[in-house]
């Protein structure tokens, strides 16, 4: 297909990449020149706003940091819907509130564009591997339409339900990876603090029911002190906030979800608000005064 891409940040870069692997004809665009520059080396043509990057393609997909940056390209001047002929189908995968999907799909509609909220889970090295785990919602037989494209960056891809279907799955799936990540915190601080190595404590937990992708992937990192940003704490903490604000909507109760947004924000205070989030072990070892490696 003929796919405009805006967004080249650490999970867009090799998302697009992957799209140039399978074929595809990519423009792509971003604010940041030398992020253009390496897809233009891969084999993409280069656009300057978003507009461009919509013209003349079947299919616009952005990956941008938070609802009003894809309002932004959407909507605004020079952006898609200024480039975008009817018919046009957009995929934005970027993790958004709900209702800022639906607010941005109906602008789309007015202008004859079909639009899929589609975030992804899994992080860079998921996104680097095409192994992202896709959840979409919209009509569905627009997400059947492009549901091949969608696999070429993920392992799985699956409709949710209506526009805005997509971002709520994706804040569920943020609301359990972060109370999961402040678990294993806890529970490796309190192995610490009996005088139990806590990477003994892993490898007895991680094969029992304890066990879980957050536990395999965040554990080593928290043991090695290894907190290069997979995912940063201040994108959870955007996440965290778009779901607090949805749950307050819906009256669906959330107190997990705020007090590990609390902890986060204390990191953020910290100046750690661009780590990895598995540098939530942070605000434990704060506390304790010691580090669980």
């Amino acid at each position: 297909m003929k796919i405009g891409f805006i967004g080249l940040g650490i999970m867009g870069r090799p998302m697009a990449k992957n799209l140039l692997r399978a074929g595809h004809a990519l423009t792509v665009c971003d604010h940041h020149p030398e992020h253009v520059a390496e897809l233009a080396a891969a084999g993409a043509r280069a656009a300057d706003t978003p507009r461009e990057a919509a013209a003349g393609n079947e299919l616009v997909i952005t990956m941008l940091p938070n609802s009003p940056n894809v309002r932004e390209a959407v909507c605004g001047e020079g952006g898609v819907l200024e480039g975008a002929a009817p018919g046009t189908v957009l995929v934005d995968m970027s993790s958004i509130a709900p209702g800022a999907s639906q607010e941005i799909a109906a602008a789309c509609a007015e202008k004859g564009v079909k639009m899929l909220d589609a975030p992804v889970s899994g992080g860079e090295p998921k996104a680097v591997d095409g192994t992202l785990s896709i959840m979409a919602g919209g009509e569905r037989a627009v997400f059947d339409a492009v549901r091949p494209v969608l696999l070429c960056m993920g392992a799985s891809a699956v409709w949710c339900g209506e526009i805005g279907a997509g971002n709520t799955t994706k804040l569920a799936n943020q609301v359990i990876v972060a109370a999961n990540i402040a678990a294993v915190s806890e529970a490796m601080m309190l192995a610490r603090r009996a005088g139990v190595d806590p990477a003994r404590v892993f490898d007895a937990v991680k094969g029992g029911l304890a066990g879980s992708a957050v536990l395999n992937a965040k554990t080593p990192m928290m043991l090695e002190r290894n907190f290069a940003p997979g995912f940063r704490i201040d994108l959870h903490i955007k996440d965290l906030g778009n779901a607090l604000e949805t749950g307050h909507a819906v009256g669906a109760p959330l107190p997990l979800t705020a007090a590990v947004m609390e902890m986060m924000q204390t990191l953020r205070a910290d100046g750690r608000g661009g780590d990895d989030h598995s540098a939530l072990v942070g605000f434990y070892e704060k506390i304790a005064g010691e580090t669980i490696a």
